[in-house]
Order: C-alpha cells, then sequence, then structure tokens
C-alpha cells in the first residue's frame, strides 16, 4: 500500500536518492531544502508500508508573477512503482496545496519533448496544456514543452 503524504525535511535525502535514480536532471541538497523551507505545504511524497520514499513531487510556488501560479519542479517514481497511479496521487496533492495554501491559480511545469511517459500523464490524464516550446531547455540541449494547467475548477 502507498501512502501520499506531505514531505518532510527528514525526507530529502530519499526524495534526492529517487531523483538520482530516475531523471537526468538533478539538484544539490541545498536546492531541496530551499522548496522544504520556503514552501512546506507543496512538496509530496509517496511512501511504501516499510517506510521507503518511492516517489515525490517537488513544487513551489513562482514568486515572480502577478498572478500567484504554482510549478513543479521535478517528479519521479521509483521504476518498480510506476504504471500504478502514483505520479497522478503526487501531482494531484501538489497541485490541491497549491491553491488551498497560496490561492494559486495555475500551475506550470517543463517536460522534456523526449519523455512520452511524462507527456501523457500531464496531457491526458492531468490535462495540463502545452503553452510553448523552450529550445535547448536542458543542460543536453534537449528541448522542453512548458505547459499549464487552470486550479480553477480543482
Amino acid at each position: 500500500m502507498i501512502t501520499i503524504r506531505g514531505a518532510t525535511v527528514e525526507d530529502l535525502i530519499s526524495i534526492q536518492n529517487c531523483n538520482l535514480h530516475n531523471l537526468p536532471e538533478n539538484y544539490q541538497m541545498k536546492y531541496y531544502i530551499y522548496h522544504a523551507i520556503s514552501w512546506p505545504q507543496l512538496s509530496q511524497v509517496a511512501e511504501d508500508d516499510r517506510g521507503n520514499i518511492v516517489g515525490y513531487v517537488l513544487a513551489k510556488m513562482d514568486e515572480e508573477s502577478k498572478e500567484p501560479h504554482g510549478h513543479i519542479t521535478s517528479l519521479a517514481v521509483m521504476r518498480s512503482w510506476r504504471r500504478l497511479g502514483i505520479a497522478d496521487k503526487l501531482m494531484r496533492e501538489a497541485q490541491k496545496a497549491m491553491k488551498e495554501n497560496f490561492g494559486a491559480h495555475y500551475v506550470s511545469l517543463h517536460v522534456r519533448k523526449s519523455n512520452r511517459a511524462a507527456l501523457h500523464l500531464y496531457r491526458d490524464t492531468l490535462k495540463f496544456t502545452t503553452t510553448e516550446i523552450e529550445k535547448g531547455y536542458y543542460a543536453d540541449g534537449e528541448d522542453a514543452y512548458s505547459m499549464k494547467k487552470s486550479l480553477k475548477d480543482l
């Protein structure tokens, strides 16, 4: 059984481990700490019945915008736990927290053009729309889709 709950500072090593094992974009620990201190209500983890973190969503609020909105920094689920709806649940909890805690009007994210599984989740399951293509967004030069979803009806 999987439990979705708010991430804590104690989870940060496990979150970083999940990131390192599953994604090409990796972050230094100070970036995870920055999210945990600045927006402690937003990031979520998926925990198995033995207390292992098997997935996470790292989320924040965009403080540069006139209209309050959230941003998904990173989402990952360990390979052996994929295709069980965990990423969907993590995303929905983060979006709910953005709206309830900060009055977010929408949520944004970036996704690699080549990441078909993530595109299916964002476009088809979660109903994000593509707003633009950002050329060379990733460190390896790959383009990203910039995507957005309204939280009005949440």
